[in-house]
């Protein structure tokens, strides 16, 4: 073993390990806010500088599996790190760390009476935990408990402040949670009855032996389990009515990573379990209908959190656009668009939350102005607007582009039409994003419908009061908390960075989709020398009746008094 694979196996299960044994430390100091925000923040920026370092490791020595207790594989857990993992994992981590400071920098203003953080930093933390033990998983199961920790977080986070709105939306979100949940924990049943194993690696190689109407049965039920979580047409509609309720740092961390986690365990299971592309075609619609229909619904919006959320899904359909297309162009395109999506769809929703803070409200019927009385918050929006709606040269643009190019290559007549699609929902996420632009940076607010009514608080973490006051007896008005602002501003250059970078950062996308077209490299990083040898190379016992010479023929040799060797 080297240097490497020692140092990897002692890094990959800190990204699980640091959030979940700082929540613990959070808890045990939750009557003194200040210690429990120093121990988040240390925590985080230790995810993010290990998860660096598994980036640039699985870069160079390419993947390495961690067997967790010493358990040999199949058999143990087993954490893998690869090129997409590792990427997935950085791209997290500074998501998750941007929105803690930011979180923070609202509980300081707001004051702590109104900021529950004895409950929000450890279950935040355990998020965080979820979300990096789902992209490390290397068995089924173990992917399902990453889901399932992520989910309780999440369902805490959601309903913060019992309002009434979050106690509903977090009612139906759990709902469809929970029915994913068992839909998964059924497909993962199915699974592990047709091949005798929860290894992912190990089930590749049994899937090969099963039938392949029963192997797209069980590929069928996951694709349903995970396409709720990712919020795929027509597995999408609780979303829009979920994550706007929520206060802005939950609604920008859900929105950039959660429906990601899933979009990723389909990367996965497609890849590596399920290859063959038996539903490719039900891939591609699904990822039309979701393109289409979200941004449909985006236009039709008047709150710019709602018209976020169909943008949303909309962009989930591009994804699963580049995955169902099974090509490495295809797929690498896809990764790309992953981290861009992650990082502009997150800076959008903490935006959001700004201009709460400088107007009082995120209605487009209340909003206007506000390019002159903030010009850096209307410079914090553009950007990542221009870049969602795929305006050359930002990332959304060199992603599309990508996809398309990967679509065109295909050649194919769904190919086409998904190509026409993507086109044409890029041109209507720019028409939405210049609506919001017009209405509420452009006009002057007295031209608004309800421009002289404001929220009496802006998204806080709990909300005192839904009641609407007039905009000019709102207190804090104009007012940006500075360290509200400057997570916001370094997202913001994280999304041009993935610009300015994007050759580098395609070509770590590129060798990810090699390594996921080739099985293999994934099969040995974790099985080794205890992948099961094929029936047609198996040693053959030499008292196998099987293979015992026939009596009937006749033995013209010698007897052979000597025993054979063993």
């Amino acid at each position: 073993m080297t240097i490497s694979d020692n140092l990897m196996g002692a890094l990959a299960p800190l990204p699980v390990l640091i959030p979940m044994l700082a929540a613990a430390a959070t808890l045990v100091v939750g009557r003194r806010p200040r210690f429990q925000r120093v121990i988040t923040l240390i925590a985080l920026i230790g995810v993010v500088a290990v998860s660096g370092l598994l980036l640039y490791l699985a870069d160079r020595d390419g993947t390495t599996a961690v067997q967790v207790g010493g358990w040999d594989s199949p058999i143990g857990i087993t954490l893998v790190v690869d090129r997409l993992s590792a990427m997935m994992l950085v791209v997290s981590s500074v998501v998750l760390l941007a929105v803690m400071i930011y979180a923070i920098g609202q509980g300081i203003r707001d004051g702590s009476e109104a900021q529950p953080v004895s409950i929000f930093l450890p279950t935040y933390l355990a998020l965080t935990a979820g979300i990096s033990n789902a992209f490390l998983a290397g068995d089924l199961f173990n992917l399902y408990v990453g889901f399932e920790v992520l989910l309780a977080a999440s369902f805490v986070l959601l309903t913060l402040g019992a309002s009434a709105d979050r106690v509903r939306a977090g009612v139906s979100y759990v709902m469809v949670s929970m029915v994913s949940s068992l839909i998964f924990l059924a497909g993962i049943a199915f699974a592990y009855a047709a091949t005798g194993t929860l290894n992912m690696a190990d089930m590749a190689l049994r899937f090969d032996n099963i039938p392949p109407g029963t192997r797209t049965a069980i590929f069928a039920v996951l694709l349903v389990a995970f396409g709720i979580k990712a919020a795929v047409f027509p597995l999408s509609a609780w979303l829009p009515d979920s994550y706007p309720t929520a206060p802005a740092p939950i609604t920008a961390v859900f929105a950039g990573l959660l429906t990601k986690v899933g979009v990723y365990a389909i990367i996965r299971a497609h890849s590596l379990l399920f290859p063959q592309g038996e539903l490719d075609n039900v891939l591609m619609v699904c990822g039309l209908l979701t393109m289409v229909v979200g941004i449909m619904g985006a236009i039709a919006q008047s709150d710019i959190k709602r018209l976020l959320s169909f943008t949303l899904v909309s962009h989930i359909g591009y994804m699963i656009f580049g995955i169902a297309l099974s090509t490495t162009s295809g797929l690498s395109g896809a990764i790309y668009y992953v981290a861009h999506h992650i990082i502009v769809q997150t800076t959008l929703f903490l935006v959001v939350g700004l201009i709460e803070r400088q107007a009082g409200s995120s209605s487009l019927r209340r909003l206007g102005g506000l390019a002159a009385a903030s010009p850096i918050l209307a410079i914090v929006f553009l950007i990542p607007a221009l870049n969602l709606g795929g305006i050359p040269p930002f990332s959304g643009f060199i992603g599309k582009v990508a996809l398309l190019q990967a679509g065109a290559a295909d050649a194919s007549a769904l190919a086409w039409i998904l190509v026409a699609g993507g086109t044409i929902t890029s041109l209507l996420t720019l028409y939405a994003v210049a609506r919001v632009w017009t209405k509420a940076f452009w006009r002057a607010r007295a031209d608004a419908p309800e421009g002289d009514l404001a929220d009496v608080s802006p998204s806080a973490l709990i909300d005192e009061s839904e009641e609407d006051i007039a905009f000019v007896d709102r207190e804090d008005v104009g007012k940006i908390p500075v360290f509200m602002l400057i997570p916001t501003v370094g997202l913001v250059i994280v999304g041009l960075a993935l610009t300015v970078f994007a050759g580098r950062i395609i070509d770590i996308s590129d060798r990810a989709a090699k390594d996921l077209q080739d099985r293999s490299i994934y099969i040995d990083a974790v099985l080794g020398n205890h992948r099961p040898v094929p029936v047609d190379e198996a040693p053959v016992a030499a008292d196998d009746p099987a293979v015992a010479p026939s009596t009937d023929a006749p033995n013209t040799d010698a007897p052979n008094t000597e025993e054979a060797p063993r």
